[in-house]
């Protein structure tokens, strides 16, 4: 295949010229060829010698539109179309968007237009040369070109509009495209519908809302050869995690056939997360794999009446992932070649939105489309705001509906469930909309929307994108959205809980908080955060910290694992048919059930401290006691009963025990798989409940034989929360490298009570003179050995004489709840000063 298109004919002035091919324009020529097809030339000319595939093509200019509505005299005519516009009477917008486009499609192309399209067009089939079809629909325009045309070969046809994929604005799908467009008659009528489509209502209501004139925005048409997605797989992906705004992710949405669906939010795509910091080290940092529904593909319609058509997806095509681990990683390389490329031209961070489709006849993939994202890199780096409940709504209301969640923002109104794009009239401002799927054609209401709630589409669709530059909370891909909640349900639309979104039933209490980051002062003592559920890292991660004190496995396994590791490592042996059906449903596509712990845990792990690298990332190993463990699905079967689990089977104890060796086994797999497979070396395991030096020295053998040997580039640390921490810290500094002491068990056993117990908690108290001594004691002598010392609880930040205390004796570091870190700081800063 040629690099570039053959010249048949001499080109006029590129100023002047109507057709330019993509490999002669570059990110410059946006007002020229507008910013779709100008981000294809810039990557075909500078990012193909990267291994950047680029399907080539070419595009009609701006001074082809404006010599189309010149030569017909049409702009007086428009210009008193939007003289009354009004874009927030719907029945006015649709009038006037109706009889615009009306104007422009009854108006034909000048002859000197079509030859330029048609010739362009031949070229492009000799490039992609086949063997041979009809192209005598060319002769009556250019007999002598009718030789040159082997075959009529398969093009999309896209609007590329003068203002469009700017960097702060995006204008997603505000104009048409077409696909599998075959011939010169048809890629004329494609070209001339694009020519129409820039006065879409959608599009109408957007420039207005902009600011920009409608008739000094042009429209641009790129002609570019089909990948074969339908065939294989499409989709959409962010150099930059969408909803966070976290730098160091590349987002991949993936789902079978034609990316339109995917972009329009058609279906529930794979979501996958790669870090990429470790990703241009030579790793493989696929943080997270997220299997999406995929239940309907957009084909070719051969033989049909149609361009393409939408089929359903096989059952068990859609228990797979659309694209291999290779592929992914493939993607998330080109990600970062195109942001580094994008980011140096305009001379600022410029992370990308970027089209991608693999061809099922070669197995190649490539981009198709690749602009500047306009949400995140808009947002002040200097102001963190974060929404939270100020009720207690998780332990007694329970969600309506959930999906993937779209900006982390809370959002309520009054539900008014909408099934089709002609009902959008009945809608009213601070509504919430809750419909199947939301494409463009609903933005005139979208922006009057409290909340969005849909059944169907991926955080990746144009309808997100515009949700999300709009500033309005959607969640998407319920499922269930449209039967669940009912019109005139008054709800909260919550985004602000994770990945997850949930809809919850009525009005409830929340906050918004706004913090100056440039106003935080620096520490000596270190300020770490606890954090327990990876879906929450990302954004976590914006606030100001100096790395994770604890990370707890325990959310991870209770939440998405949910099955005890000893279920899977004998599931054959399992009694309960109930619990083996539910664990055979979970861990359908690993073949090897153990495999479906290890995944899931390196995921999670490798999520964390991602979010948070290079900087230190602690992870406490599994510290479940006997009854939590008997509590996931196939524990009773594995679980011994204590009367006290809180002193019994727990942490280090259970380590090396013949009867669960096998189970931190899988733990110790997970971590190596993060810190040797993916390249996050961040992360320092934390052994917790050690009772004595002998137990942690068997704990180290057994973690150094599943790979995890200490020393050199891994550093082991342990809990201090037994007093025979405290008493034998000495001996303890001999073995580990670092302590964090856990003040709730330090408490309860330093006092004699246990914590759960109503009837001795007003006896629980951190700040008690015995527990006091123990800490003074323990991190006098971890620091007199040279050994790191933190603590990681609440009580620095619920009592500041606490944490006084603490930065007195020199303690290391202290870890906190995400939302007391910023509070704490300032408190450990003023105490600080004063000492």
């Amino acid at each position: 295949m040629l690099d570039t298109a053959p010249r048949l004919i001499p080109e006029p002035a590129r100023s002047q010229a109507f057709v330019l091919w993509f490999d002669e324009v570059g990110i410059a020529d946006i007002p020229l060829v507008g910013g779709k097809n100008a981000s294809l030339g810039e990557m075909i000319q500078q990012l193909a010698p990267k291994g950047v595939n680029v399907p080539n093509g070419f595009a009609t200019t701006a001074a082809a539109y404006r010599y189309f509505i010149a030569q017909a005299g049409l702009e007086p005519k428009l210009h008193q179309i939007f003289a009354d516009l009004d874009v927030d009477n719907l029945q006015n917008l649709r009038q006037r968007g109706e009889q615009a486009r009306s104007l422009m499609l009854n108006t034909p192309f000048p002859q000197e237009l079509e030859l330029a399209i048609a010739t362009a067009y031949t070229q492009l089939c000799a490039l992609y040369g086949g063997d041979g079809a009809d192209c005598a629909l060319l002769a009556p325009i250019h007999p002598n070109l009718v030789a040159d045309c082997l075959h009529n070969t398969d093009v999309a046809v896209r609007s590329s509009a003068t203002a469009e994929d700017l960097p702060d604005a995006s204008f997603a799908g505000q104009q048409e495209t077409y696909l599998n467009v075959h011939g010169v008659k048809q890629v004329l009528e494609a070209c001339h519908k694009c020519f129409a489509s820039i006065f879409t209502d959608r599009a109408i209501s957007y420039r207005t809302t902009r600011g920009f004139d409608h008739l000094n925005v042009y429209l641009s048409v790129g002609v570019q050869k089909m990948v074969r997605s339908d065939l294989a797989a499409s989709g959409v992906m962010f150099s930059i995690d969408p909803e966070t705004g976290f730098r160091n992710a590349a987002s991949i949405c993936a789902a079978y056939g034609l990316g339109e669906n995917v972009v329009q939010g058609a279906v529930n795509p794979d979501e996958f997360l790669v870090f990429k910091p470790t990703l241009t080290d030579g790793f493989r940092p696929i943080l997270q794999k997220r299997l999406g529904s995929k239940a309907i593909k957009m084909v070719y319609d051969l033989g049909g009446s149609k361009l393409t058509k939408n089929v359903p997806v096989i059952e068990s095509d859609r228990g797979k992932f659309a694209i291999s681990d290779d592929e992914i990683l493939t993607l998330a390389r080109w990600a970062v070649i195109i942001e580094d490329h994008y980011s140096a031209v305009r001379g600022v961070y410029t992370p990308m939105d970027i089209e991608w489709a693999k061809d099922g006849e070669t197995g190649q993939l490539f981009i198709v489309q690749a602009r500047p994202e306009t949400v995140q890199s808009q947002k002040s780096a200097n102001i963190l705001r974060s929404y939270r409940f100020t009720s207690t709504h998780e332990s007694g209301i329970p969600a309506l509906t959930i999906g993937s969640a779209v900006g982390e923002r809370i959002g309520q109104g009054v539900a008014r469930v909408i099934f089709d794009v002609h009902q959008i009239a009945e809608f009213q401002p601070g509504e919430v909309l809750v419909t199947n799927k939301t494409d463009p054609d609903w933005e005139p209401i979208m922006k009057k929307a409290g909340a969005i709630v849909t059944n169907q589409g991926g955080r990746t669709c144009h309808a997100a994108i515009i949700a999300r530059e709009m500033g309005i909370p959607a969640i998407v891909g319920c499922s269930d959205a449209t039967s669940a909640i009912a019109t005139g349900q008054a709800v909260t639309v919550s985004c602000a809980e994770g990945d997850i979104g949930r809809v919850y039933d009525g009005l409830l209490p929340f906050e918004v908080i706004e913090t100056e980051l440039s106003q935080l002062p620096p520490t000596h003592t270190q300020i770490l955060m606890n954090v327990g559920n990876p879906d929450e890292a990302l954004g976590l991660s914006a606030i100001p910290c100096d790395g994770v004190g604890l990370a707890r496995l325990e959310f991870i396994i209770a939440n998405q694992i949910k099955v005890h590791p000893l279920a899977l490592l004998n599931f054959d042996l399992l009694t309960d048919a109930t619990v083996k059906r539910e664990i055979a449903k979970l861990t359908l596509f690993y073949p090897h059930k153990p495999d479906f712990f290890v995944d899931k845990l390196a995921h999670g792990i490798a999520t964390i401290a991602a979010a948070f690298y290079p900087r230190p990332v602690i992870v406490r190993m599994s510290d479940f006691k006997s009854n939590e463990y008997a509590n996931l699905l196939g524990g009773r079967q594995f679980e011994p009963y204590e009367e006290n689990p809180m002193i019994g089977w727990r942490g280090a104890s259970r380590y090396y025990d013949p009867l669960y060796q096998a189970a931190f086994a899988l733990e110790c797999q997970a971590l190596k798989r993060v810190r040797e497979e993916m390249g996050l070396m961040n992360i320092i395991p934390m052994i917790p409940f050690c009772r004595t030096p002998a137990e942690g020295r068997r704990v180290l053998a057994e973690m150094a034989e599943n790979g995890l040997e200490r020393g050199n580039s891994l550093e082991v640390y342990m809990m201090c929360e037994v007093p025979s921490n405290v008493i034998l810290a000495a001996e303890f500094c001999q073995i580990f490298d670092g302590f964090s002491i856990g003040s709730n068990d330090l408490t309860q056993l330093t006092l004699g009570l246990d914590r759960d117990s109503v009837l001795v908690s007003h006896i629980f108290d951190e700040r008690n003179p015995a527990v006091m001594t123990m800490i003074k004691m323990a991190i006098a002598t971890f620091k007199a050995n040279g050994r790191k010392i933190g603590i990681c609880g609440q009580a620095p930040s619920d009592y500041p004489e606490f944490a006084r205390f603490l930065v007195e004796q020199g303690i290391d570091s202290i870890s906190l709840n995400p939302d007391s870190v910023i509070k704490t700081r300032l408190e450990i800063a003023q105490v600080e000063a004063s000492m």
